[in-house]
């Protein structure tokens, strides 16, 4: 079984350092492994001071570099998915159909890229994946597109391919507007299955796993922690901080000493906020980490711990009990406010939203047609508790804490 681990932090803060030392010790493990930059602004080639781009290049034994390129490999490997979607928005008329094969739903190439990747794991080409995401915003939004668009396209197909078979005929010859056909239909729903497979694949806690970069910076320590959250709140398991940057004990410099004080406030703070979580702390070099002769030192300097490449932890993922009368979905939310925190019931489906993020659960059948009878907020753990026997039709809640 290979390994995928996704390094992602806010920008600036180290991370592809972090992630190319991690490929290095791999490499050096004998272990084939693959060194992923899926960030549009692409490090690797400044990392290692050659050229990459978006076809694999060895630069040493057992190690490989790739730069993914959405747009290309959406062209390229994925041509029928392309064409569903133009016939899809080309059914619009001509201001659609112009667009051909450039069009694009913005954001949506993103998804391409996790698509590349499940595909080189399912070759079994590599031992292990390295992946060099985008700063924490653009890789949250990253990585839960395949379980909002498999939501949209359970809800959507059942009734889609109706009105595409129905309204086929009378659309084109009435209102001169051509619905999708039944191929692009069909090319669409096999894309469905694609993302429920990398969805598996992605939450798989024996095979991948999310390691966070930061720097004991107040703005950098508050985003990771409301990264920590986010993670959770959409199922994904972190099990490695990597705290960047640290200065020594004396410098030798009052000025410098003070920057120390408050550099150890943060990490005390990181420290609390993931007790359960590895952190490898990365002193602050007094050159540069650029080249693959400094990687390779941060490689053997820091990431010399035992089962590196293990997955450090297993969550506890979401889950069902049975209760009085019902069942209880519980979801860790580590670091998150009661207050911040809102529920939405929609007939089969759960809204959990926190702050400006929103996640759609689609609840069991078991739980058709239940009703909503507590929501609870305790120990960074979200709990909903639902009653079989009644019916529930649309319903909001505010979240209790005891």
């Amino acid at each position: 079984m290979g390994r995928i681990i996704i390094f992602t932090g806010k920008g600036g803060v180290g991370k592809t350092s972090v992630a190319a030392a991690h490929a290095i010790a791999s490499a050096d493990e004998g272990k084939k492994t693959l060194l992923v930059s899926a960030d549009m602004a692409h490090n690797l080639g400044d990392i290692f001071q050659i050229e990459v781009g978006r076809y694999t290049k060895q630069v040493r034994d057992n190690l490989f570099l790739l730069e993914l390129d959405p747009d290309m490999i959406m062209k390229e490997e994925f041509p029928n998915a392309n064409k569903a979607i133009s016939s899809l928005m080309g059914s619009g008329g001509a201001a659609f159909a112009n667009l051909g094969d450039n069009f694009m739903i913005p954001g949506f190439e993103n998804l391409f890229s996790l698509l590349k990747i499940k595909n080189i794991y399912e070759d079994g080409e590599y031992d292990r994946i390295i992946v060099d995401c985008a700063p924490t915003g653009e890789t949250l939004s990253l990585l839960k597109l395949p379980e909002l668009l498999t939501w949209y396209m359970e809800k959507f197909f059942p009734v889609g391919k109706v009105m595409v078979r129905v309204l086929a005929p009378i659309s084109k010859m009435k209102y001169k507007v051509t619905l999708p056909s039944h191929e692009a239909m069909n090319e669409i729903e096999e894309m469905h299955g694609q993302m429920v497979l990398l969805q598996e694949l992605l939450k798989d806690p024996k095979i991948c796993s999310v390691r966070l970069v930061c720097v004991p910076e107040k703005m950098v320590v508050e985003e990771t922690k409301r990264n920590f959250m986010y993670l959770n709140l959409y199922d994904y398991q972190v099990d490695g901080v990597f705290i960047n940057r640290i200065l020594p004990e004396d410098t030798g410099s009052d000025f410098m000493n003070r920057w120390r004080d408050i550099q150890k406030k943060y990490v005390d703070e990181l420290e609390s906020v993931f007790a359960e979580v590895p952190i490898t702390k990365i002193p602050w070099y007094p050159k540069e980490v650029r080249g693959e002769d400094a990687v390779q030192f941060l490689a053997g300097d820091v990431l010399r711990i035992p089962n590196l490449f293990e997955v450090n932890v297993q969550r506890e993922k979401e889950t069902y009990d049975v209760i009085d009368g019902g069942y209880c979905l519980k979801v860790k939310l580590p670091g998150a406010r009661a207050e911040d925190i809102k529920v939405i019931a929609h007939e089969m489906d759960l809204d959990i939203k926190v702050n400006n993020y929103n996640r759609r659960i689609p609840l069991p059948n078991t739980l058709k047609g239940a009703l909503i009878t507590d929501i609870h907020f305790a120990e960074d753990q979200l709990g909903i508790s639902f009653k079989v026997e009644d019916a529930v039709g649309e319903a909001g809640r505010d979240v209790k804490q005891p």
